[in-house]
């Protein structure tokens, strides 16, 4: 029998991306090391989620399942726009976070356009710009894991097309300073698309978020939101953007039709309209978790990383390799992350979980460490 090589004719760009690495599934970590209970705290999960009137929500949705979700999709625009003082116009729905990412890159990319990333940050960016023919320009971020706004402002080219920004930074947790994150978009804006990535923005402390939205009207700016992560839904995959009314047609005219599915949608609503006080005790809480935490993995010769986030990025004591303590704490029945895929392999990225998941990690830390 021959052995013949089929020519796929894949897009040429497909050879030069790189596979998103997820992060190890309580399932396959049972399986692997024949465990009974495994704490997972490697995916940047809410483990309150969803909250009670979501739930009830995705109840009430299950009858509807066999029809298209129109309404629904009018009525979270609608309550979207009410809430971040916009028009309906100025928003469209996603099937998560992720992609909306790979929507946008397909929206705004050309071949041989530039694109600049930080250095480390969500690597999603980097693999839906290649695919679309992107070229990267990496800008490392500085020496306490801020964006080096100014570095990127420099290497600004009459070819570069879009700016991925991410606040919080992912895998850091890290903030940009308010005021000149506002300049950057204000002025950089003008003409090159900046797309800022706040999937984690809800965790920012009062008085510390970016004050976007009026940029939104007159500048190149692309918002991009989701439940997946201060509201616990990401199982749901809902996402959105912000932006101009030209880019969010163009934005509907490319995706899928109807790509949120109907009790993502009824969750998404009904979360935001009556679930914010819970969503405002759990967030409480996981900041108060998070010092803790952090507190506990500093007195064991960690560095912790400043966190906005609901995770904590932190470098191993006695250079010690992310990949094997990693693998030491799976074997124990803990999941946390290894940042090798970011280029940091002496550092890992903790979830903050539940109190007694927390105390699981630490516990298991201590006897390895």
């Amino acid at each position: 029998m021959k052995n013949n090589v089929l020519n796929l004719g894949l897009r040429k760009q497909v050879d030069d991306c790189k596979p998103y690495i997820a992060g190890e599934t309580e399932a396959a970590v049972l399986k692997k090391y024949g465990l009974n209970e495994v704490v997972k705290l490697g995916s940047n999960e809410n483990p309150f989620g969803p909250y009670d009137n979501a739930k009830k929500a995705m109840q009430e949705s299950i009858n509807l399942l066999n029809r298209y979700p129109e309404d629904d999709y009018v009525d979270l625009t609608a309550t979207l726009a009410e809430i971040n003082n916009l028009s309906v116009t100025n928003i469209a729905l996603g099937s998560g976070a992720g992609n909306v990412i790979e929507t946008v890159a397909r929206l705004l990319l050309d071949e041989g356009d530039e694109v600049m990333v930080a250095k480390p940050t969500y690597r999603l960016y980097r693999e839906v710009s290649i695919l679309m023919g992107a070229t990267i320009k990496d800008i490392p971020v500085n020496s306490d894991f801020t964006y080096d706004l100014c570095a990127m402002r420099q290497q600004i080219t009459n070819k570069t097309k879009l700016i991925w920004l991410c606040n919080p930074n992912n895998p850091t947790g890290v903030i940009s300073d308010k005021n000149e994150l506002e300049e950057f978009i204000a002025t950089v804006g003008e003409n090159v698309w900046i797309v800022l990535d706040e999937a984690y923005a809800d965790f920012i402390n009062d008085g510390q978020r970016p004050e976007i939205t009026e940029l939104l009207q007159d500048k190149k700016l692309i918002v991009i939101r989701t439940f997946s992560k201060f509201y616990g839904m990401a199982g749901a995959r809902v996402g959105y953007i912000m932006a101009q009314a030209p880019v969010i047609k163009a934005f509907d005219t490319i995706t899928e039709p109807f790509c949120v599915n109907r009790v993502g949608l009824f969750a998404a609503r009904a979360t935001l309209l009556n679930d914010q006080d819970q969503a405002a005790k759990i967030k409480d809480f996981l900041l108060k978790e998070r010092t803790r935490v952090s507190e506990s993995l500093t007195a064991k010769g960690f560095l912790v990383i400043p966190s906005s986030s609901n995770f904590i990025f932190a470098k191993l004591p006695n250079n010690l390799d992310s990949t094997e303590i990693c693998e030491q704490l799976m074997a124990k029945g803990v999941i946390i992350r290894e940042c090798n895929a970011w280029g940091y392999p002496e550092y890992v990225r903790i979830t903050v979980g539940k109190k007694e998941e927390n105390d699981f990690l630490l516990n298991k830390l201590e006897e390895i460490i």
